[in-house]
């Protein structure tokens, strides 16, 4: 059973939130140092907030975690793809990282007793696989994490 592109992809995930040499921050650098003000501000009024690029992130892996169970939403048609910052505030700033960090835990064990194999897995008629899938999430997620950046810049 290989194991060779399932760890690097776990590493990926963990280096995202957690920190490594590549990156210059991690997610938990750039938001663990937030408080709820700087997370809900709108330094431009047409830049999302920190919060609303967290809580967009964790609803596109609770997407990639449905579609690991065979199911899917039209999250590019739903209202939880960009949650306003009222719906959010709602929420708490605390509580939305923290749902960010579990959700990397969650797809990290969704992965970890799988192996290389799982990752070809075609995902129903969309023509694309599981590693696909995880490969757009961390790309997804890199990308957000420097827009997250911009954001903190403009406030700042």
């Amino acid at each position: 059973m290989s194991q060779v592109l399932i760890q690097n992809l776990i590493r990926q995930l963990n280096e995202l939130q957690e920190g490594s040499r590549w990156f210059d921050q991690s997610l938990k650098d750039k938001l663990d140092m937030l408080s709820d003000k700087e997370a809900f501000a709108h330094p431009v009024p047409q830049v999302h907030s920190v919060a609303e690029h967290v809580s967009h992130m964790l609803e596109w892996r609770r997407e990639c975690l449905l579609r690991f169970e065979g199911k899917r939403r039209d999250l590019m048609n739903s209202p939880d793809d960009w949650k306003s910052n009222d719906e959010l505030k709602a929420i708490g700033w605390t509580n939305l990282k923290n749902l960010l960090y579990d959700s990397t835990r969650h797809m990290i064990t969704s992965l970890e007793n799988q192996d290389d194999a799982y990752l070809e897995t075609m995902f129903l008629d969309t023509g694309y696989n599981f590693h696909y899938l995880v490969d757009g999430i961390i790309q997804h997620d890199i990308y957000h994490l420097g827009q997250i950046g911009i954001t903190l810049k403009l406030m700042r």
